[in-house]
């Protein structure tokens, strides 16, 4: 399988940020790391093992990167204003940087990127679509924590709010964007093991429900858990579904 890795300083990280990609062709998938991952955490987890039938088919390729706004949050600071503009600039990497990265690499300047992720992955993923959907078309999250206030210390912020699509989505006025998210699909799944959170996912769906954005959830079993063993069996059954 071919993989090719880029190292560059970030202007709006303000440091060193790796990116991995996998396969040669297909729909460009951004799989986001979970916590405090690193660009590499897919494959050591042997995620990339089981997508390898749709990388080989030349279905997907599939991008990750590191995980700067997790490692901040988890192993700098869990104040909510330093986590918050972590994030806020995590953000702006993906859609200034690293995204126009992606399509310079697919030789497509307006092809349109799937996200996935697990866990806060999965929240990455869908803040990245529910944010910019003039880029993202479809989000695949696998038992996410959607509001990660619950890991931080101090009053949310504003940047916080904007960060959080379950807290902007529901005061957004009419427009274009949210014309253009509701052109999208955010599919929801999750299992019912040790430490999974369902609520978490219906409370999503409710949000983006109300606003009219197109939504699944998907819940599995007790045997479950909130485990690579759940999105390794996850993931490739949906890519497989949702991406022609």
């Amino acid at each position: 399988m071919t993989k090719q890795t880029e190292n560059w300083h970030s202007e709006r990280l303000g440091r060193q940020i790796k990116v991995c990609r996998w396969g040669v062709m297909g729909t460009p998938v951004l799989l986001f790391p979970t916590a405090g991952g690193d660009a590499e955490e897919i494959e050591r987890f042997w995620m990339i093992d089981v997508l390898e039938p749709l990388i080989a088919a030349q279905r997907i390729k599939v991008y990750s990167c590191d995980s700067t706004a997790g490692q901040a949050l988890l192993g700098e600071s869990n104040q909510a204003d330093f986590a918050a503009r972590a994030q806020q600039k995590f953000d702006a990497f993906v859609y200034h940087e690293l995204v126009p990265l992606i399509r310079q690499d697919c030789r497509d300047p307006g092809i349109e990127v799937v996200t996935a992720g697990a866990s806060i992955g999965a929240y990455q993923a869908l803040a990245a679509v529910c944010r910019h959907p003039d880029v993202f078309k479809l989000a695949v999250c696998m038992s996410g924590t959607y509001d990660l206030a619950k890991f931080m210390d101090g009053e949310p912020t504003s940047d916080h709010h904007f960060n959080t699509p379950t807290r902007f989505l529901r005061d957004m006025s009419e427009g274009p964007h949210l014309e253009r998210l509701r052109q999208r699909f955010v599919l929801l799944t999750h299992g019912q093991g040790k430490a999974e959170e369902p609520e978490q996912s219906w409370r999503v769906a409710d949000v983006l429900g109300r606003r009219n954005v197109p939504n699944r959830v998907v819940e599995w079993g007790p045997e479950w858990p909130h485990d690579w063993t759940t999105w390794r069996k996850m993931l490739p059954l949906y890519l497989d579904e949702y991406v022609r």
